[in-house]
């Protein structure tokens, strides 16, 4: 059975991971959207007729609703978004941030995903469709210097939980990936970390050296198993950690 999702930060790390495993079956079809179109560009040529993509800033109303149209008009539905585009910056002491960093952040973290659902929204319900966002541990807890990031998935979460409660025809939830080795992991150490505490960013170097950070494909096929089957209604709505008991049967 044809299965269509819409993934943002499709280019690369979790993203990119995610786009495989759903086009593992050929059946499966995705509408990819990030920012880099030469990445994007290199999915087609891999999948050709199977992926659509959409290269532009995903804080652009024109970028969700592409997205969505391409699903339907290529596709002839939608059956679950994985909103996983996200920044990290700005990071450090409060007092010496931007504050139009955070709303720059909080545009590609948050509001985009508003903008994503309300665009996807007619097209889920007819599919009685799913709708997953990408969320963080730092929702729940403080990391050093992370108080954008952490502030913008802790609202996220809530926006899902919102979401759940009010749309009965489709099903939604904010899954975090744990310590993934992406680009973000790399930044933290070697760009961000200046900016943290010494024990926080400590915490992320040991992560790397002892080798304990996922691959992406780990937490992917859980976002991937999610799309594709769909949950039961006693964690609709939740936050959730990956590796969650209650999600093994999807890793």
């Amino acid at each position: 059975m044809t299965n269509v999702t819409i993934v943002t930060g499709a280019s690369r790390g979790i993203g990119r991971a995610i786009v495989n495993i759903l086009l593992k079956n050929p059946e499966n079809k995705v509408i990819a959207v990030a920012r880099t179109k030469e990445a994007l560009e290199s999915l087609q040529k891999q999948y050709g007729d199977r992926i659509e993509i959409v290269a532009g800033d995903i804080t652009e109303s024109s970028t969700s609703v592409e997205a969505v149209k391409l699903a339907e008009s290529k596709f002839g539905q939608l059956d679950a978004v994985i909103a996983n585009a996200g920044v990290l910056d700005p990071v450090g002491p409060i007092e010496k941030h931007n504050i139009n960093e955070w709303k720059r952040l909080f545009d590609i973290n948050f509001f985009s995903v508003v903008e994503l659902i309300q665009q996807s929204l007619p097209a889920l319900r007819k599919t009685h469709g799913k709708f997953i966002a990408v969320s963080s541990g730092a929702s729940l807890k403080p990391y050093s210097g992370w108080y954008a990031y952490g502030s913008s998935k802790a609202s996220l979460n809530h926006l899902i939980a919102s979401l759940a409660s009010e749309e009965s025809e489709i099903q939604a939830i904010s899954i975090a990936p744990g310590v993934v080795d992406t680009e973000m992991q790399q930044d933290i150490r070697e760009k961000f970390g200046k900016d943290m505490s010494t024990e926080g960013l400590q915490r992320f170097i040991d992560l790397h050296q002892n080798k304990q950070l996922s691959p992406p494909e780990v937490p992917a096929a859980v976002y991937a198993n999610l799309a594709l089957r769909g949950w039961s209604n006693d964690i609709n709505g939740k936050y959730l950690r990956f590796d969650d008991d209650v999600l093994k049967s999807y890793a």
